[in-house]
């Protein structure tokens, strides 16, 4: 009788087999998580793929009526200013959910009154940072006309684009995403401008939302 050696195990085989247990792990892990937390606020349903949130609605449609204004623009501007991140911080110090600057908060606080007492702090909570950056779009809705300028205004200065409307460099009759936009001399605020007013388009398809301004 001949005697059988043991049989070797296949190493490429036990890697596959891990391999395989490892996938199968990370998809029931991913499956049955726990859903994250919504912001402070919010009373949207937990769907991490709803492209388009409208977290903070109470206090957006509370000051875009107040100040009249569309509400599915102030979404797509806090969309684009901080993905409804309540305590964002640029680099360069801008604030909150709207990303209001120093300056901004200050001129914004006089034009309401300047009596309200908070501080530029403050501007990490949700509804003052809501109620004085839904103030300052609709200022500049009015005062240059459409979205696309006031989204210009709200991310370059009003100053700067006064300017280009003063010396020819862009004409306010014939400017928006789909007419004349490539006049705007800067890219970084021309970028600006699609990301809200597409987004703004969105929102203005949501059936939740249906006659906004």
């Amino acid at each position: 009788m001949t005697n059988s050696k043991p049989k070797k195990e296949n190493p490429v085989g036990l890697i596959v087999f891990v391999v395989v247990m490892l996938i199968i792990g990370i998809g029931l892990l991913i499956i049955f998580r726990e859903p994250p937390e919504l912001p402070h606020g919010s009373d949207q349903p937990t769907k991490t793929y709803f492209t388009y949130p409208t977290y903070y609605k109470e206090y957006v449609m509370k000051y875009s009526e107040e100040f009249d204004i569309d509400p599915c623009y102030i979404f797509a501007v806090i969309r684009t200013e901080s993905s409804f991140v309540e305590d964002a911080e640029s680099n360069v110090g801008a604030r909150g959910l709207m990303q209001i600057m120093p300056d901004a908060f200050d001129w914004i606080q006089f034009k309401l009154g300047g009596d309200d007492g908070l501080t530029f702090d403050d501007m990490y909570k949700a509804e003052y940072n809501i109620r004085y950056g839904t103030y300052m779009l609709s200022y500049l809705y009015e005062d240059f006309g459409s979205y696309e300028l006031a989204s210009a205004a709200y991310h370059q200065g009003m100053n700067a684009v006064q300017k280009w409307i003063d010396d020819g460099t862009i004409d306010p009759n014939h400017f928006n995403i789909d007419e004349g936009i490539d006049t705007m001399p800067s890219d970084l605020t021309k970028d600006y401008i699609y990301k809200v007013v597409r987004s703004y388009r969105k929102y203005k398809e949501l059936p939740e939302l249906k006659g906004g301004n």
